[in-house]
Formats: structure tokens, C-alpha cells, sequence
């Protein structure tokens, strides 16, 4: 996929995980991009690693501003002149939400308002924004469809429901253009494998590399629908660009249709190892208690984002895990 024409756009969330695979496509398609982050929860090093793609792209222009999305009138200074907002910024991880719930809400909720002001201040048309599959909530409904969704199950959830709903309201009152993608699981390379919250893939890579048996929680069987962050980025790029109107104030799943469970999961990462490290010998994984607040099974139907969107995920789960743990060796 490529951008033929050039647009200015303003991407929060820089410094994380997505928002900065997102980035890194805009620079090597000679975008013009504003990227904002505050250092809480993303790194310094994709900031430095975007900085450097730049150099390589002289015709793409790459501006970091460290920000608050919080501060709505700072992000409307920022975001003056821009054609196109990617919203990744937020306060991640189920867990985390439950003990700091005004927290998430402060930076998803207040944060997102904040960038709808902005935009509408700005006259900016459209803006994609990252919501969750943690939506669907007590839904036992599977595969999950974008109209049916259950009681959510954590702050977290709340949050990014809540947001959908703003997202309807300001698409409706101010005829704003405004997609959301509810992700599912997304995984790839510069995933931070550190701290309490840290994702499950790069988490269990860090761990076996250092010898340590990671933890599966539950029995696992808890099965996901792992996406992998091109598949993340292509769906991004694709609902900025689309004059599709049937997909404006609309919310999209995006995953892979593929249901992976931990346990198949634990293979696919270890034998990834195995085949790059030979001398690499699987640890016994120790289970632990069920997460309070996670959902037991989850996997996309992706009809609508294919038929609205052109959306077609291009990598899977096999491919994405043998990319990611290969990138822990570069």
C-alpha cells in the first residue's frame, strides 16, 4: 500500500507502539506528520528510531513535540493546518485501569475530547481513532460483530466505549468524519516487552530469552485473535484515506479472523526461538489464576472493515510471531 498524495498529519501516541508503526509508514510515503507524545507510557526510543526514517526520507518532514493530549488548547495550536488525525494515544492495559481507574479515564476519555476539540476547532474532517476489542465485554457471541456488544468488564472498556459514543455524538452534531478501529490483540516488533503491563507476546519473547518461564493465566485455553501491527497500520491508513462515506461514524474490528489460544500461542513463540537460537530449550510454562477483568475467548468477524474499508489482513499469526521474535535479534 502507498500514498500518492501528501497530507499534513497529526498522530498522538508517537512514542508507543502502533502510533509509531504508523509513523514510520507516513515517513516512507513522504508525509508530512506532527507527532505528539508525553513519555507515560511510550518510549524515547521509537521517538529516535523515527527521527533516523526520517533522515533516510528527505521528501517526508517529521515534527516530535512532547504533549499532553490533555491540553486542548495546546493540541489545537499543534494540530493547526493538519489534514488528518490518527488518535493513538492512551493509558493501556486492562489491569492498570482497575487500579487506576480515574487515571485511564483522565488520559483516554478527557484525552479524546480533547482531540475531537481540537479537530473541530481546526475544521480538521477526519479523524481515525484506536478503540478496543475489550468493548464486546461479557459478549459470549463469537466471532464478534461491530453492533453486538455485552457489558464491559473493566475501566479500561468503559473508556474506550465511552469513546465510541463521544465519537458518534461529535460525528453527528459537528458532521465530522470520524472512523474508529477496535483493535484485537495487536503485536509486532518495538512492543515493549517491560514492565507489569506489558503485552503478553513481547513479554513472554523477553522472558525465554533470559531463561525465565513465563506465566499463562487461566488453564490456556483463553484464546485471542493476535493481530499483527502491519495488519494495524494498513487499517489506520486505509480509513484516513477513504471517501467512502458509508464508513464515516462507523467503528471496525481489526484482527486476523484466526482464534489462537495461550497455549498455542506459548508454541508458536517458542518454536520461533528454536529455530533462530538452536541451542534455545523450552521452559515448563507456569499457570497462574484467571486475570479479573479479561474476557475468556475473543475473535473477530473483519466483513465490514473488508467491505467498507478494502481492509485485508496480510500478515497472520505464524508469520507476525516468526517477524517479532526475530526482531528481538537485530
Amino acid at each position: 500500500m502507498k500514498l500518492d498524495t501528501k497530507y499534513k498529519w497529526f498522530v498522538t501516541g508517537a512514542a508507543g507502539f502502533i502510533a509509531s508503526h504508523i509513523c514510520d509508514f507516513l515517513i516512507k510515503n513522504n508525509q508530512e506528520v506532527i507527532a505528539i507524545d508525553n513519555f507515560l507510557t511510550g518510549l524515547q526510543s521509537n521517538i529516535d528510531y523515527l527521527k533516523d526514517q526520517a533522515a533516510k526520507y528527505p521528501q517526508s518532514k517529521f515534527t516530535f513535540v512532547n504533549a499532553n493530549i490533555c491540553d486542548t488548547d495546546k493540541m489545537i495550536e499543534l494540530s493547526n493546518g493538519c489534514d488528518k488525525i490518527i488518535h493513538q494515544a492512551a493509558l493501556g492495559s486492562v489491569p492498570r485501569s482497575i487500579l487506576e481507574p480515574i487515571n485511564s479515564h483522565e488520559n483516554n476519555v478527557n484525552g479524546f475530547i480533547s482531540i475531537l476539540e481540537a479537530a473541530r476547532a481546526n475544521k480538521i474532517q477526519r479523524i481515525v481513532y484506536a478503540s478496543s476489542s475489550s468493548v464486546y465485554g461479557d459478549s459470549p457471541t463469537l466471532p464478534k460483530i461491530e453492533q453486538n456488544t455485552g457489558k464491559v468488564l473493566s475501566p479500561y472498556a468503559a473508556t474506550k466505549a465511552i469513546n465510541e459514543v463521544y465519537a458518534d455524538a461529535y460525528s453527528s452534531a459537528y458532521n465530522m468524519e470520524i472512523i474508529g478501529l477496535r483493535y484485537f490483540n495487536v503485536f509486532g516488533p518495538r512492543q515493549n516487552p517491560e514492565g507489569a503491563y506489558a503485552a503478553v507476546i513481547p513479554r513472554w519473547i523477553g522472558e525465554l530469552l533470559t531463561g525465565e518461564a513465563p506465566t499463562i493465566n487461566g488453564d490456556g485455553t483463553t484464546s485471542r485473535d493476535f493481530c499483527f501491527v502491519d495488519n494495524a497500520v494498513q487499517a489506520n491508513i486505509l480509513a484516513s484515506i477513504t471517501d467512502n462515506s458509508k464508513a464515516y461514524g462507523e467503528v471496525f474490528n481489526v484482527a486476523c479472523e484466526q482464534q489462537t489460544s495461550l497455549t498455542e500461542l506459548y508454541d508458536y513463540i517458542t518454536k520461533s526461538l528454536s529455530n533462530i537460537k538452536k541451542e534455545f530449550k523450552t521452559p515448563k510454562a507456569k499457570y497462574v489464576d484467571f486475570r479479573k477483568g479479561d474476557i475468556k475467548h475473543s475473535l473477530a468477524n473483519v466483513a465490514k472493515a473488508k467491505n467498507l474499508l478494502n481492509y485485508s489482513p496480510k500478515v497472520l499469526v505464524n508469520e507476525g510471531i516468526e517477524r517479532t521474535v526475530l526482531s528481538f535479534f537485530k
